[in-house]
Formats: structure tokens, sequence, C-alpha cells
């Protein structure tokens, strides 16, 4: 009798085990369907940074939105290298996604560097204005280049920080001025102002200062403070140089491997959030500005009209230098028209 009983307990041994393995098997099966998809991640922009607590939230959302099935794993800092680094890991299916500066967004498609141009905008609502006009087309661009869109992320208005007083062109010809290494439209602008920039990539600026093989470089007032550059320098020029633009893309091919209902989560909260990246940019921009005066950079004004001029005059020369190597003449035609009518309606206070 108690051999029977053992063998029954065998048997039902056997049941439950039998149960075991097939109700594995299906919390395997539903927990790969519903498994987690990760963004591999990457962007030069600092953690700490009012840039990485918004990309911070935004990947905290779509996790949540998404209960768990979507997410970025982030490489910040510059960990994975600069702009072309991170676009040619994309390629080889290294990382999926960036938040690029416009250097790394010409990379993709040239004609947004146009974006970037030197003197094109007095005030925001003329950016806003070129952005709204043109965005669709520049979306377009990238979707033909292989990225998709998530959202526009600007630097700002980017201005001059030297270690010499600079207010006029004359006062420009001594400055040892860095220049992103293979930036055209850098190299243009400086080039227009009587310079010779010194090529190099962004993250040697700091230890470049340091060693004084170059003294001048030009950066968002926010981002100088990110990156620590105001730790080098003495005078910032009251003067934009240019907007600088950046955004977030991600490749196509990851894109399209999402199910649907991830794609929509993360363009709808890409939108969202860098939306108000540009918008908390803009606002600690102008704060940042009050930062370095606390640490002692003098703010150099420009009280001459002729002398503003003669600036956007080698704006004009240094965007028209660019025609046939980063966009068409008629295309920049387009966009100097667009700004040129905004601004005739509107004021230009930032």
């Amino acid at each position: 009798m108690r051999i029977l009983l053992t063998y029954k307990e065998i048997a039902v041994n056997r049941l439950n085990w039998l149960f075991l393995v097939v109700f594995g098997s299906l919390v395997y099966c539903s927990s790969t369907s519903a498994q987690e998809h990760i963004i591999k991640f990457a962007t030069i922009a600092p953690e700490g940074t009012t840039w990485m607590n918004v990309l911070r939230e935004y990947d905290a959302a779509i996790r949540k939105e998404s209960k768990g099935r979507l997410g970025f794993k982030i490489y910040a800092g510059g960990v994975q290298g600069e702009d072309k680094d991170v676009l040619r890991k994309i390629r080889l299916g290294q990382l999926h996604s960036a938040g690029l500066t416009g250097f790394g967004l010409g990379e993709i498609t040239s004609k947004v560097r146009i974006l970037d141009a030197p003197f094109l905008f007095e005030a925001y609502g003329e950016v806003d204005h070129v952005y709204s006009t043109f965005g669709d087309e520049f979306e377009k661009a990238f979707l033909d280049n292989g990225y998709v869109l998530l959202g526009w992320a600007e630097v700002g208005f980017v201005y001059v920080f030297t270690n010499s007083p600079v207010r006029t062109l004359a006062d420009m010809n001594g400055v040892k001025m860095w220049m992103w290494e293979g930036d055209q439209i850098a190299e243009a602008t400086f080039k227009a102002l009587g310079l010779s920039p010194i090529p190099l990539g962004v993250i040697d600026v700091l230890t470049s200062f340091q060693t004084g093989l170059i003294n001048g470089a030009y950066n968002a007032p926010l981002a100088a403070i990110g990156m620590q550059w105001h730790s080098r320098v003495k005078y910032m020029l009251n003067l934009p140089l240019a907007d600088a633009s950046g955004a977030v893309v991600i490749s196509k091919q990851k894109f399209d491997s999402l199910p649907r209902d991830l794609q929509e989560i993360l363009v709808r909260n890409g939108e969202k959030y860098m939306r108000e990246l540009t918008r908390k940019s803009r606002q600690e921009n102008a704060a940042a500005v009050e930062t370095l005066k606390k640490f002692g950079i003098q703010i150099v004004e420009i009280n001459s009209p002729k002398t503003v001029q003669e600036y956007w005059e080698a704006g004009k020369k240094a965007r028209r230098s660019l025609v046939g190597k980063l966009y068409d003449e008629a295309f920049l035609d387009r966009v100097e028209k667009a700004v040129a009518d905004y601004r005739s309606k509107h004021s230009t206070s930032k």
C-alpha cells in the first residue's frame, strides 16, 4: 500500500512539474511579448545640466506610460565621444539615439546648419518662426537620411568668450579663437571676422584654455557654465553670434523596430519634453549671464551701431560663402526672407 502511495505521489509530482514548466513557459512568452525596448542614447551634455535633467524626465515619462516596456540607456557627458563619434556608432548599431548639436545634425543633413548661421537672428521670435516655417522640411530631410526627429532641443544664443576685452572687429585680431573641428559654419564665421580659428574637439576646449593654446571660444552662457569654460575666461561680448540648434533623433531602423504604440509614446513625449527644454534653456541662459557676472566675467557692450552693422555684414558674408557647401542659394534666400518678413512685423526684444 505504501508503494502505491509513493507511485501516486510521484505521479502528482510529475503533474506539478509539468504544470510549472507549462506555466513558466507562458509567463516567459508573456514577458517576452512585453519586453523592455532599450534605446541606447548618447550626448555630450554633462550630467546635472538642464539638458540632462529634462532628458531624465523624458525617460521617466516614457517608462511610466509604457509600463516599463520602453526606456533610454543614457550615456551623458561625451563618454561615447562627440557628435561624429556618436553618429558613427549609431550607423554601426552600437547606439540608437542621440542628443546632437547643430554640428552633429549637419552630419545627417547639411541644410539644417542654416539654423546655426551667424548673425541671422536677433530674437527668439524669429528663431521660432523659422523652425515653424521650415520644420517639416527639416524633418523630411532627417527621415530621408535614416533618422526620425523626436524633438528640437535648442542650445540658445551663442556668445564669444575671451580673456581680453573684445568690442570691435579689430579687437578680434588678437584672439586665438577655438572652432569645433570640422564645423564649416564656425570656420566661415570667424574667417569673415578676420580670424584664423584653431580647430579642436569640444572636449579639448577647457584644457586648451589652461595651456594657452586658445584664449577665445563661443557657447551659450548656460552651456559655458555647464562645461566649466567660465572658469577660464574673463569677458563675454554681449552680441549674439548665432542661435545654436540641437535636437534629439533616433535611427529610423531602431524606431521602425518598436511597436506602434511605443513609437507614439516616444514621439509625443519627445515633442513635449524638448519644448520644455527649449523654454527652460531660454530662461536659464538669461539667468546664466547674471551668474557669469557673479563669477567675475565682465560683459562687454557695443555702443556703436556702426560696429554692430560690421558684425552683421560679416555674418551675411559668411552665410553666402557656404552656398553650395551646406545649402543652396535658393534655400538661404527663403530663410533670410522669412526672418526679414517676421522682423518687419514684430519687435526684436529677446
